[in-house]
């Protein structure tokens, strides 16, 4: 693999990190249930794009 491929996937995989770490703390934010909290944040840890994805889709829309 080439350093700039090499810098691409390393980048990627701290945006995504990072996202991930602000989607966790939105979930805490909101009014759900301590369980759906957990649910949440134990999925978007587990599933990193996947959670991340279904958290802006699901669970921002039904935050308030």
């Amino acid at each position: 693999m080439s350093d700039a491929v090499s810098y691409l996937a390393i980048a990627v995989a701290v945006a995504v990190i990072a996202l991930d770490l602000l989607a966790i703390v939105s979930v805490f934010k909101s009014d759900r249930t301590v369980g759906a909290k957990a649910l949440w944040a134990l999925g978007i840890a587990l599933f990193p794009i996947l959670g991340l994805v279904f958290w802006i889709i699901v669970g921002l829309r039904r935050r308030h």
